[in-house]
């Protein structure tokens, strides 16, 4: 129950700062209001914000319940996850992130959000290759390494067997 609280407070304050007001200050600062109407463009940026939201928060659930930790790098899990999410791609949660803010620049019609949801990405790119997979490597040695020649970074691998 305690790593479902630390999961939690943690996800709390990344979704918040990186999910919600980091993207409410791009839209003010671009002088983006709320749409006058609600029509295909807002139902399409909304199912993708809560898939994106669902997959994050499928990702967090996943951590504390199988790997026995949860998502902040100063308190990560205690074994590796590869089941869930993490059995399709080995980075769900920042495509959940990611795709959360993309709908909600969809929603806006917001080019300046868009250009944050691609940054945010890429921001996560990069910290993935430079500072997670090393980790995981240093951390769970073949296991991981069995584990990344099978899933793939961020799109699923299809194979035969």
């Amino acid at each position: 129950m305690w790593i479902l609280v630390r999961a939690l407070t943690y996800a709390t304050g990344f979704i918040g700062l990186l999910l919600i007001l980091l993207p409410a200050g791009v839209l003010s600062i671009a002088g983006v209001a709320a749409p006058h109407t609600f029509g295909v463009q807002q139902v399409f940026g909304l199912l993708l914000s809560l898939s994106g939201a669902a997959l994050c928060l499928s990702c967090i659930l996943t951590f504390v319940f199988i790997g026995k930790g949860t998502p902040a790098p100063f308190d990560p899990p205690r074994r590796l996850v590869i089941r869930g999410p993490y059995r399709a791609m080995r980075n769900p949660m920042y495509l959940g992130a990611t795709g959360a803010l993309a709908g909600a620049a969809l929603y806006y019609g917001s080019a300046a959000l868009s250009l944050y949801a691609i940054a945010f990405w890429i921001f996560m790119h990069c910290r993935v290759i430079f500072s997670e997979e090393p980790s995981l490597h240093r951390t769970f040695g073949g296991e991981y390494e069995s584990y990344r020649s099978r899933v793939g970074r961020w799109l699923p691998r299809f194979s035969n067997s």
